[in-house]
């Protein structure tokens, strides 16, 4: 082996070393200025740094089988292996205090360089939260950013697929191995990442989706970012928690506020009460980041209504009566004093023309409102209630 390769082989050992984490290794490299120089120290002089002896016994004993298998994966296009002393290791994601010892790369490695804003919510989000996520990342991508998220259901997906959209990048930051794809079903949208933008794991190949590894993977999503906005968050998610991550990484943190019956906006509501900031549109993020402006961020992404289709009064009537929250047939009946075979054909017909979405229990949720609704909200000052 060349130095080089030796080099990069003692920082994969140490990466696959049991027991260690990125705080131990850190502590590691305090007093020693390699990860060759750590494998020949003696058990006495790595005790003294603070190790027990099950994270000794790990570095007496590499896995140096598990180290070949990195080394190979390497082999193929597209794939690169970045440990923490490369001058190309992202210069953000260095700067937290626990950077990943070594990053797995597939797709464009140089993209995990460039100017990031993460996006992260609910893995089970509202319709609305889920078309929200899809436009900002759209918007975000088109301004030449990079939208960051972790590959997950819901408002990951969203985001990912709203960059792809318009031709931009995305980087998937991932709880497994990169030879593993997590959930199975994000199989072709991981590779849909990679084709313009980039796969990422701290994790070595062949590991698998353990509960522990996602909240490590949150702080390389804000880490490798300039700003994290959540989009729909419960109380209690791990959105919340890489928010929090943002915030002690010094990082900007926004929020897209929700309806006040909707419980997966209740996340995003607690972070504006704590300060973070409560975005509506995209400018409301770039304008912290001057140097991400390069045109105009309003400019509207075409959507996916059917042209052609004009909403009269009763369509109106009955779009005015659903709400983004989940509503029931009833409740629209009861609201637009319409009948119940009215409603529920005006209902079908919204949502094939992509107004209204179906929730659980043949309720519905309001996605957008019509053009007449918006013209007539422009004259006057909703109060919401």
């Amino acid at each position: 082996m060349t130095e080089t390769a030796d080099l990069l082989s003692a920082w994969l050992a140490l990466n696959r070393a049991p027991h260690l984490g990125p705080v131990s290794i850190q502590r590691l490299l305090e007093h020693y200025r390699s990860a060759v120089e750590i494998f020949a120290a003696s058990p006495t002089e790595l005790a003294a740094c603070g190790l027990n002896n099950r994270q000794i016994d790990s570095l007496l004993t590499p896995d140096w089988a598990g180290v070949d298998i990195d080394l190979r994966w390497q082999e193929q296009d597209r794939a690169r292996i970045c440990v923490l002393s490369d001058e190309d290791y992202p210069a953000l994601l260095r700067q937290i205090p626990d950077p990943p010892p070594v990053l797995y790369l597939f797709g464009h490695p140089e993209v995990a360089g460039l100017q990031q804003i993460a996006m992260v919510g609910s893995r089970t989000p509202t319709p609305m939260g889920r078309e929200t996520a899809h436009e900002f990342g759209a918007h975000l991508a088109a301004l030449g950013l990079v939208v960051t998220s972790g590959l997950a259901h819901g408002i990951d997906a969203a985001a990912h697929r709203g960059a792809i959209s318009v031709g931009g990048m995305s980087i998937a930051v991932m709880g497994t191995g990169l030879d593993r794809v997590y959930p199975a079903r994000h199989h072709d949208l991981a590779h849909e990442i990679a084709e313009s933008g980039l796969l990422i794991s701290e994790f070595p190949l062949g590991s698998p989706p353990r509960p522990g590894h996602f909240p490590r993977r949150n702080r390389i999503i804000s880490g490798l970012s300039q700003g994290v906005l959540v989009v729909e968050a419960a109380v209690r998610s791990g959105s919340l928690i890489t928010a929090r991550l943002a915030l002690e990484q010094g990082r900007e943190v926004f929020a897209v506020p929700g309806s006040i019956r909707n419980f997966q906006a209740k996340g995003c509501h607690t972070l504006i009460r704590e300060g973070a900031k409560l975005v509506e549109a995209v400018q409301d993020i770039v304008e912290e980041f001057p140097g991400f402006m390069t045109e105009d961020p309003e400019e509207p992404i075409e959507d996916n209504l059917v042209t052609g289709f004009e909403l009269d009064g009763d369509y109106n009537k009955v779009l005015d009566n659903v709400g983004y929250e989940p509503t029931s047939v009833d409740k629209v009946v009861e609201r637009s004093g319409l009948t119940v075979d009215a409603v529920c054909s005006m209902l079908l017909v919204l949502e094939l023309q992509g107004y209204v979405a179906t929730m659980s229990g043949g309720r519905y949720c309001l996605i957008r409102r019509g053009k007449s609704h918006e013209r007539k909200c422009a004259r006057r000052i909703d109060v919401p209630v």
